[in-house]
């Protein structure tokens, strides 16, 4: 496969975007109640992973000029980070380039590789300036390819998203190509046809190798849910699941799924170990309280010092959470709408639109007029929206 195309980059909805600003009080820092208290389980150095930084990293140091070593010490770091859900290995990748990491025309790996970082942290047009410049030095690059495409589908841009997508024809497994056009069809009114054809694509495909097989799973499920055919969403869930250790997006996605078909107590099962990841924090909370669980609160509670934390940080990767724990968990229409817009005016995935049109339909209705507009305009289909949207044509 052309430039270097690994499973490991291609997840397409760059699952880094699990993805803090608000109206929030003085945030207020976390104080432990005595010394035996848990703050952080940390990695043994037993672990795999693990011990292949610390491999990788001895040999930049004995190497500190060789770009190419840093840069897979970097692709470590950011894998582990999607994997995880865990954003400080995108700092720790940053830290790895930082020899490079200002140059204006450094080494091709690094400017794919700080794309993706760029991109991972929201910083969307510094990222496709990047990737342009790799490109406009090597058009046989699939990795810059698909990056751009899934910057430029995340922005809402579907018709120049399609167009990257299509350069990845001669570079990339088919799967991979197709799997990058119908991800982005059944966002732009090909819905129906863009499932049946990746459904195909995926079934006759033998070679592929695990990490592949669980994003195009994941995609499959989510544009069944978008089609009101929970019973294939799930399937392709339950098989996603089956296929490797489930990364942060994919039970992420299960959760909203989950959640969506009124079943909490799955939600619960699910995630009750992976809450070390804020995005999967929100999600056991919300499921915790559709029960009407004491335990809620205690989730809210961290949830509550995991935002404040966030915000003393100047993080605003996280908008989306954000808004929905605003107005799910802490009933404050107004703040999730503050959010919600902010959040839209970065990226417009389906579930970028859901909160703001909920949070609209709770505070401001005439708030969702433009995104209401935009929805209309790309033909996106979504089966999760038809409640808040009659419920905003219904008010004045």
């Amino acid at each position: 496969m052309h430039s270097k195309l690994k499973s490991g980059f291609t997840c397409f909805a760059l699952l880094i975007s699990l993805s803090m600003v608000g109206s929030c009080a003085q945030a207020t820092p976390f104080i432990p109640s005595n010394g035996k208290q848990v703050l952080e389980q940390l990695p043994l150095r037993t672990d795999p992973v693990q011990r292949e930084f610390a491999q990788l990293r001895k040999r930049l140091a004995e190497k500190p000029g060789d770009h190419e070593i840093a840069a897979e010490l970097a692709q470590a770091y950011i894998n582990t980070a999607r994997n995880d859900g865990d954003p400080r290995y995108l700092g720790y990748a940053q830290a790895a380039l930082k020899p490079w990491w200002n140059l204006p025309a450094p080494p091709i790996s690094v400017l794919v590789l700080r794309a993706t970082i760029l991109q991972s942290t929201h910083q969307f047009p510094a990222a496709l300036t990047d990737l342009n410049s790799v490109l406009k030095q090597d058009r046989n690059n699939a990795q810059a390819w698909l990056t751009r495409a899934t910057v430029l589908q995340v922005q809402g841009q579907f018709a120049q998203a399609k167009a990257s997508c299509m350069h990845l024809y001669p570079l990339a497994q088919e799967l991979i190509t197709l799997t990058c056009l119908h991800n982005v069809g059944s966002l732009n009114g090909e819905a129906a046809s863009s499932y049946t054809a990746l459904s195909t694509a995926y079934k006759k495909s033998t070679d592929t190798d695990s990490g592949t097989k669980i994003w195009v799973a994941t995609l499959l499920a989510e544009m069944s849910a978008r089609l009101s055919d929970a019973k294939t969403a799930d399937d392709w869930y339950k098989k996603a699941l089956t296929l490797a250790v489930p990364d942060s997006y994919l039970l992420g996605s299960y959760a909203d799924f989950l959640l969506d078909q009124q079943r909490p107590a799955e939600v619960v099962t699910l995630l009750k170990n992976k809450t070390r990841v804020d995005a999967l924090l929100l999600r056991y909370a919300l499921a915790l309280q559709a029960q009407q669980s004491p335990a809620a609160a205690e989730q809210i509670r961290l949830l509550d010092q995991r935002f404040d934390a966030a915000i003393l940080r100047g993080d605003t990767v996280h908008q989306r959470e954000q808004a929905r724990y605003e107005l799910q968990l802490k009933n404050r229409p107004a703040a999730a709408l503050k959010l919600a817009l902010l959040n839209w005016d970065i990226q417009k995935e389906v579930a970028d639109l859901r909160i703001l049109l909920e949070a609209a339909a709770a505070q401001n209705p005439q708030a969702a007029a433009p995104a209401i507009a935009w929805l209309k305009q790309n033909k996106l289909e979504d089966s999760s929206l038809k409640t808040v949207l009659a419920k905003l044509e219904a008010k004045p």
